[in-house]
C-alpha cells in the first residue's frame, strides 16, 4: 500500500515483480476491487497496478477537482515507484485519465484501452446537479441508482450479491472526493483533440450501456487514429463487472501486442503504431463519421487595452446558472435584447463573478441578499438554483435567508423562503 499523501494515490501491485506494468484505473463511486475479476489472468504475464480515486476504497481524502489532477497524481505514484513505461486500461472516469496520459505524456504509455469512455460524458449541469443531490442527501440516493445505470437488468436481478456489494461500495466513499469527481467530469472534454492520441488504443464498450454506450465509443474511434472498437454483447456500464471472462480476453489480446510496437521517439515527438490484424470480435466500425470541428466565434476587439471578457464570462456564466438556463437565454435574445445579453455576460459575469476577491459562495451569499432586497423572485429562483450548484447547502441558503429577514424585512424574506423553498425541493429530490 501507498503512503497516505496528498500527491499520490492508493495502489496495490499483483503479478510478478519483473513484469511489464499494467494498470487498471477505476471509475467514478468504484474501487480497484472492480477488476478482481481480471487480475488472475492478467497477472500472469504483467505487473498489475490498481489504483483507488481519492476517497474511494478508504483511500485518503484529498479531493481532486479536474481530470488532469488525477493523471499527475497518478504519474507521481508511478514516479516514486520508478515505473516508467506501463500499459493503461481505464473504465470511464479511470479511462479519461488514461486519455489524458495518452495526450499529455505519450512516451510513458505501450498501450490504452478506454472502456465505457467518452471524450465529453454527458453535460458539466448533469455532473453538477449530482453533486447538488449529494451535497443535500448524501450519497445513499447515488448508491442505490448506481445498480440500473452500471447492469443490465438481468445480471441485477440473477446477481443480488455483486448489486448491494456496488451500493456499499458507493456508500462508502467520501462525499467530498465524489462531488470533486464529478466536477472534474463536468470539466473534462477531450473533443477537439482526439486526433493527438497516438497509442494503440482499443475503445471497449457494452452494448447495453445507456451512460457511456456505443454511440460514445464510436466518437473516440472515429477521432483516434487507428483505433480499433469492441462492443461486448450483454453488458452494461461495468463491462469489466457484468462479462469479465470477454473483457479479460480483450485486454490480454490488444495488450499482448504493445510491447513489441517501437517505443516513442523524444527527438521527434513521434510513435510508430503497427495496427494488429483485427480478430472476429474487434471490428472496425463501417464508414466512421469523422468528428465534427466547431469553428471558433469570432473575438471582440480588446476593450481598454485588457482582453475582452465576453469569453470568460460566458464560461463562469455557464458554470454558476448551467448550460440549459444559459442556453435558452441566448435563444431568447433577439435584435432589441441582445446587446443586453452580451452587457450582462461581458461585465456581471466577465468582470464581476470572475474576479478573485470572492469565491463563488461567497458570492451567491450576496447576490441572494441583494435579491431578496429588490424583491427580484424570478432571479432569486435561478440563483437559489446556483447556490446549490456553488456548493451552498440548504441549511446555509436558509441561513442566508433568516438573515435578509432581519435586514431587508420579514414580507420580503416571506417571499424569497417561498421561492427557495420550491427550488431546493426540485434540486434536492434524487430522480426515481
Amino acid at each position: 500500500m501507498s503512503d497516505a499523501q496528498t500527491n499520490t494515490l492508493q495502489y496495490r501491485f499483483d503479478g510478478p515483480e519483473d513484469a511489464p506494468v499494467l494498470i487498471l484505473g477505476p471509475s467514478l463511486g468504484t474501487t480497484w476491487h472492480m477488476w478482481d475479476r481480471q487480475v488472475p489472468e492478467l497477472a500472469k504475464q504483467w505487473r498489475v497496478f490498481r489504483y483507488d480515486l481519492p476517497g474511494h476504497g478508504g483511500a485518503p481524502a484529498h479531493p481532486t477537482g479536474s481530470v488532469t489532477e488525477l493523471a499527475e497524481r497518478l504519474l507521481a505514484t508511478l514516479d516514486g515507484l520508478g515505473v516508467q513505461r506501463f500499459g493503461y486500461a481505464g473504465c470511464a472516469l479511470g479511462g479519461a485519465v488514461g486519455a489524458e496520459l495518452a495526450l499529455r505524456r505519450p512516451e510513458r504509455l505501450a498501450s490504452l484501452t478506454l472502456i465505457a469512455a467518452s471524450p465529453r460524458f454527458g453535460t458539466a449541469d448533469e455532473f453538477r446537479q449530482r453533486g447538488v443531490i449529494v451535497r443535500s442527501n448524501g450519497l445513499d440516493p447515488i448508491a442505490r441508482s448506481s445498480p440500473e445505470r452500471w447492469f443490465t437488468t438481468g445480471f441485477a436481478a440473477a446477481q443480488p450479491a455483486i448489486t448491494e456489494w456496488a451500493v456499499q461500495m458507493v456508500r462508502t466513499t467520501d462525499p467530498g472526493c465524489y462531488i470533486a469527481a464529478c466536477e472534474a467530469l463536468a470539466a473534462f472534454d477531450i473533443r477537439a483533440d482526439l486526433g493527438r492520441i497516438g497509442v494503440p488504443t482499443l475503445v471497449l464498450v457494452g452494448s447495453d450501456d445507456q451512460v457511456t454506450g456505443p454511440a460514445e465509443a464510436r466518437t473516440l474511434v472515429a477521432g483516434i487514429p487507428d483505433a480499433r472498437l469492441a462492443v461486448v454483447p450483454g453488458a452494461s456500464h461495468l463491462v469489466p463487472v457484468e462479462q469479465p471472462a470477454a473483457v479479460t480476453d480483450l485486454l490480454v489480446r490488444h495488450f499482448s501486442t504493445a510491447w513489441q510496437q517501437p517505443a516513442y521517439d523524444s527527438s521527434t515527438g513521434q510513435m510508430s503504431v503497427v495496427v494488429p490484424q483485427a480478430s472476429p470480435v474487434l471490428s472496425v466500425p463501417q464508414q466512421a463519421s469523422p468528428v465534427a470541428e466547431i469553428a471558433p466565434a469570432p473575438q471582440p476587439e480588446a476593450l481598454l487595452g485588457r482582453s475582452d471578457p465576453y469569453d470568460a464570462g460566458l464560461k463562469v456564466r455557464r458554470e454558476v446558472l448551467g448550460d440549459a438556463h444559459v442556453d435558452r437565454a441566448l435563444a431568447q435574445a433577439d435584435e432589441f435584447s441582445g446587446d443586453f445579453q452580451e452587457f450582462i455576460t461581458r461585465y456581471a459575469w466577465g468582470e464581476i463573478w470572475d474576479r478573485p476577491g470572492l469565491d463563488r459562495r461567497s458570492r451567491s451569499c450576496v447576490t441572494l441578499t441583494a435579491l431578496v432586497a429588490g424583491g427580484h423572485l424570478d432571479e432569486l429562483a435561478f440563483h437559489t438554483r446556483a447556490a446549490l450548484r456553488n456548493g451552498l447547502t440548504p441549511v446555509e441558503i436558509k441561513e442566508v435567508l433568516l438573515q435578509a429577514a432581519v435586514y431587508c424585512g420579514v414580507p420580503a424574506a416571506n417571499s424569497a423562503f417561498k421561492v427557495a423553498q420550491q427550488v431546493i425541493r426540485e434540486e434536492t429530490t434524487p430522480q426515481e
